[in-house]
């Protein structure tokens, strides 16, 4: 019965898709972060779900009416220049025999968001978009934090089986990443009872994260916390809650989650953070013996114990000098962008959600940058999905920016009447 329910969900969305293109890129999204067909007991187990959704997105979009071209952002022609950089360390890669496939599968995850950039074409399926991805997470995550406050914090959380976010410390960023942008939603719905919804699903989310047992998570949220309390116009009431939340989580949370955390402070005498450095140190030296290719994709196969166990080391040391700065310049470039916007459009009336979208969106940016130096998560959809996104909230805030400030000019030039000739300019004949 429930492989039957799943298959009638993606068949959902395939038909959804033809009908409104658009909607094939919220499909994908809800298939790549929530992976609703892992849930399932039988043959929609192993359903190619995100194949099939990705074939028939590509389909809708060759006939789609309502479409835009790919937007003039910097970040765009630095995606592909990295992209196609990826192929060109790939051909020189230590370990090929898993190099290729690691550049097959990370092709994969960046082909469809050229289909947001294609179809994404106003605010309104931006919200949409961004409210499909927070959901994503936040149901499995308050499922999860459900589970945590059931089980007293005693085992850790994990994400749906066969996705990125599997792994209990990649959850955690991915929840972390998720809390900005369920606020965000928060702010934008009307509906009471979405509001509602979502507020109250944020504090699982945090018992999630907690319930995780990981330190990197731990770091993010924490960072996050701050961050959001900070843009908080509640500060009044949202820091006596969080007080007391974390004085009932000290009581709550049992001693092996303490005793785990506080390994963050003697991590020369943890086996686990030996391991880290040893890894990080071999894969600078790596990059500075190798800065211009690094080693390709899985190069720690070649070059040291284990995997990176943090982006910035993944990236460095598998492609180089070159690749790390394209790489580094979206993220630092992208937290920049949504810095500046709400400055640009601070005191318009109407466009309030620009500051709410930028900060939110850059909260979930820099919960990804914090969380992912303890995580090789370099390749992860979710960052340039974010990236795209804050494209397109540029695109958009410039656009009505313009309008509105158009419009305005225009309304001041009737009500000022005729104009006075200026001396000494030219006059028309």
């Amino acid at each position: 019965m429930r492989d039957i329910i799943v298959m009638g969900i993606l068949f959902g969305f395939a038909c959804a898709t033809l009908w409104r293109p658009w909607l094939g890129v919220l499909a994908l999204a809800n298939i790549s972060y929530m992976s609703p067909h892992a849930y399932a007991w039988g043959f929609a187990l192993s359903f190619p779900a995100y194949q099939v959704q990705f074939i028939i997105a590509f389909v809708a979009l060759c006939i789609a009416k309502e479409r835009q071209a790919i937007p003039a952002d910097w970040r765009v022609p630095v995606f592909f220049l990295l992209w196609f950089f990826f192929v060109i360390t790939t051909i020189n890669a230590v370990v090929p025999w898993a190099a290729w496939p690691k550049m097959i599968e990370v092709s994969k995850i960046y082909m469809p968001f050229l289909f947001t950039l294609i179809l994404i074409t106003d605010r309104e399926k931006l919200f949409y978009l961004i409210i499909v991805i927070a959901a994503s997470f936040g149901i499995v995550a308050a499922k999860g934090g459900l589970w945590a406050l059931a089980t007293g914090f005693a085992n850790r959380v994990y994400g749906p089986p066969g996705t990125q976010f599997f792994e209990n410390n990649a959850f955690a960023i991915a929840t972390v990443i998720a809390i900005p942008l369920l606020i965000l939603w928060y702010r934008e719905a009307t509906r009471k009872w979405e509001k509602l919804a979502v507020l109250g699903s944020i504090p699982l989310c945090y018992c999630a994260a907690i319930s995780s047992w990981s330190r990197g998570g731990l770091l993010a949220i924490s960072v996050v916390t701050l961050i959001l309390l900070w843009h908080s116009k509640r500060k009044w009431m949202v820091t006596p809650l969080l007080i007391v939340g974390i004085y009932f989580a000290i009581d709550y949370l049992p001693e092996e989650w303490f005793a785990r955390m506080e390994t963050l402070e003697t991590y020369q005498e943890d086996a686990s953070a030996n391991a880290r450095l040893t890894v990080w140190r071999d894969g600078w030296n790596w990059a500075v013996e190798h800065p211009g290719l690094g080693g390709g994709f899985e190069a720690w196969r070649y070059v040291t114990i284990s995997d990176w166990h943090s982006s910035y080391i993944e990236i460095l040391a598998e492609h180089g000098f070159f690749a790390f700065f394209l790489w580094f310049s979206l993220l630092i470039g992208s937290i920049w962008t949504l810095t500046q916007l709400p400055r640009k459009t601070r005191n318009v009336p109407g466009m309030e959600w620009v500051a709410n979208y930028s900060y939110m969106l850059r909260a979930s940016l820099i919960a990804y940058a914090v969380g992912t130096v303890f995580l090789g998560l370099s390749y992860w959809d979710i960052y340039y999905h974010l990236v795209f996104i804050t494209v397109l909230v540029r695109k958009f805030a410039l656009q009505e920016l313009a309008e509105k400030l158009g419009t305005t000019n225009r309304s001041t030039a009737s009500l000022s009447g005729p104009t006075m000739p200026v001396y000494g300019q030219p006059q028309p004949k």
